[in-house]
């Protein structure tokens, strides 16, 4: 059987819709019953990150060195980024909140998510996880992911203010929010979430636009987390770009032309 282009490895039906996993030119690629890949892996290479939005993602290291602590992540989808941490950073130790039991037996099974002692994935909604934990959690993570998307969109559960109440409450006074937004900076749901990040991380927030992509990784700092040297991150993006292979200076280019208004308040000339 063949679709989007390649053939269908992997069919099968939740209570959410349909799960599908293709293979195309070495490519193996997780879909939720459409066009659009959740996460992709290349069978020949799977440490290197493939979807240029989950790229993005990482460029979190352009300010923090190391995670040696906990971090969650809310979305596992094929798991690409939890691999990439957990392969990276051998003293982290990763929250997965996943929506479908399913997606994390073909995230297992398919596209080589570990069973590892540094990771605890949990089957739940990951806004409702956070809310309920904004008190019992309150400081505990270094870094939140948060790249909750079904078929059509951006999950309904984080598309509200009191969801990112509780991230900040949940989050070290130091630490980072990294979120894989939808919709392009002129669509209204992007401007309303943009609006809310600002009012609850006092501006202290970036975007970085996804080339040629309709995705915008959004980065909310924590009150505590310093004002960075742009010098300083010119000199870490190249270095982090031969370690990873990951286009960090391109990260950082952009970061600096689409923040022109807010930049101040987290990077300094």
């Amino acid at each position: 059987m063949y679709k989007y282009d390649g053939r269908v490895v992997y069919q099968s039906h939740d209570d959410e819709g349909i799960l599908e996993v293709v293979e195309v030119d070495g490519l193996r690629s997780l879909h939720f019953g459409s066009l659009p890949r959740q996460s992709t892996i290349k069978l020949t290479d799977p440490d290197q990150l493939q979807l240029p939005y989950v790229r993005a993602m990482a460029s979190w290291l352009l300010f923090k060195e190391s995670l040696d602590d906990e971090a969650l992540v809310v979305g596992l989808g094929g798991g690409s980024l939890t691999r990439h941490l957990l392969q990276n950073f051998p003293d982290c130790k990763l929250k997965v909140v996943e929506y479908r039991r399913d997606v994390v037996k073909v995230a297992r099974s398919h596209f080589d998510v570990p069973f590892d002692p540094r990771l605890k994935i949990i089957v739940d909604d990951g806004a409702r996880f956070i809310r309920q934990r904004s008190d019992s959690h309150a400081e505990r993570f270094s870094l939140l992911f948060i790249d909750a998307f079904d078929d059509v969109g951006m999950a309904e559960s984080i598309r509200n203010e009191a969801f990112f109440d509780a991230c900040k409450a949940i989050m070290k006074t130091d630490g980072m929010m990294v979120i894989n937004l939808w919709g392009g900076t002129n669509n209204p749901e992007f401007q309303q979430v943009a609006l809310w990040l600002g009012r609850i991380f006092d501006w202290k927030i970036l975007f970085l636009p996804v080339l040629d992509r309709g995705n915008i990784i959004g980065l909310a700092f924590n009150s505590k987390t310093p004002v960075y040297s742009l010098k300083a991150l010119r000199l870490r993006a190249a270095a982090l770009e031969q370690q990873y292979r990951i286009e960090f200076p391109l990260f950082l280019r952009d970061l600096v032309k689409h923040n022109t208004s807010i930049i101040n308040n987290t990077i300094k000339s």
